[in-house]
């Protein structure tokens, strides 16, 4: 099978490359979307495609082609049907064709994946369109996991839309709400979305606890808790990620403390709570730096932190009764590093 998937932005297409690959099954991405508007909108849901797709190593296409007035003279008399009459059938149809010319014999869609969209009506007309070109429509029910992919794409940074794509449908979000129920497969319940706020915490001391899971020394703790900030990831009712902050000088700040409780850890939650409030320091900070050891220092490079600033020899053997590990690393220095606040980092 050789197979070329439509493709309408990076998040949607997480979880039907992950699930095609499990299959062994290796999609060629197709972008071509002249529906989305605005121009901004469109560059840039394609290029966090082309980087997503650069990632993760699989082949993409880009049909180039920013068709509002084609868009708005072809929907303007049945605004209400427009993606049944009209984005369905251009984008299947333009995909098939180009499909048919480069020797693809496979089509399908990540449109597939989103419970909003008009699921057996997609797979009807890809169905009917492949058949004209001589083709197959791969057809999956990708909804099952359209939570999952999400969730994904929001661990790695990816952009994430908030309207379908066009203008009437960034028009429809502030005017108007559907009362339509998404579409959902037989014996399928769509998660409740999760709550998640940051909160500054005011009683700092009841959290003493779990900063120690980071920091296994209250007395370190204590000499940095009073005269910094404390700040929260709350989930739901609950809060699971804190995050310590001193300022250090006029325009530096540092991170005394990042930790997550165990059962919430790799969620990517430490790094929603870090990115949260480097956007909020930002307004008048220059710098942030954090002390860490050489084990964590990955994921605070992809985090921004990203220029070495110095290391202090023996700082856990001088400053801590017991010997510190880290997993199977024993802890002997401090490596510090700095993130420029002001510099757009596009792998947050």
């Amino acid at each position: 099978m050789k197979l070329l998937m439509h493709t309408c932005c990076a998040p949607c297409s997480v979880y039907c490359i992950d699930s095609l690959r499990k299959e062994e099954i290796e999609p060629t991405v197709y972008w071509y979307n002249p529906n989305i508007h605005p121009y901004i909108e469109y560059k840039t849901r394609r290029d966090t495609l082309r980087e997503y797709t650069k990632s993760i190593g699989i082949e993409a296409v880009f049909h180039e082609e920013y068709g509002l007035d084609e868009f708005c003279k072809n929907v303007v008399c049945d605004l209400q049907n427009r993606c049944v009459s009209y984005c369905y059938r251009v984008r299947l149809g333009d995909t098939a064709k180009y499909a048919k010319q480069n020797g693809y014999d496979t089509i399908s869609t990540t449109l597939l994946v989103s419970p909003y969209q008009k699921h057996e009506y997609i797979h009807e007309l890809g169905d009917k369109i492949a058949k004209e070109y001589g083709l197959e429509f791969l057809y999956r029910d990708f909804r099952v996991g359209f939570r999952e992919g999400q969730a994904k794409a929001r661990e790695l940074g990816l952009y994430m839309q908030k309207y379908c794509g066009c203008v009437f449908s960034e028009e429809s979000r502030y005017n108007c709400h559907s009362p339509e129920k998404p579409e959902l497969p037989e014996g399928y319940e769509l998660p409740s979305r999760t709550n998640i706020q940051v909160k500054k915490i005011e009683n700092k001391e009841e959290y003493i606890d779990l900063l120690l899971e980071a920091d296994p020394s209250k007395d370190m703790i204590s000499k940095y808790l009073n005269d910094s900030d404390v700040y929260g990831l709350k989930v739901d009712e609950e809060i699971v990620t804190l995050a310590v902050i001193c300022t250090i000088s006029k325009d530096t700040l540092e991170l005394k403390n990042l930790v997550t409780k165990e059962e919430y850890r790799n969620k990517g939650y430490a790094k929603k709570l870090l990115k949260s409030l480097c956007g909020n320091y930002k307004q008048k900070y220059n710098n942030m730096i954090v002390g860490t050891t050489e084990n964590n220092i990955p994921f605070y490079v992809k985090q921004g932190f990203d220029k070495y600033e110095k290391t202090i020899k023996k700082f856990f053997i001088d400053n801590y009764k017991e010997e510190i590990w880290d997993g199977d690393l024993h802890c002997t220095d401090l490596i510090y590093y700095s993130k420029d606040l002001k510099k757009i980092n596009k792998c947050n």
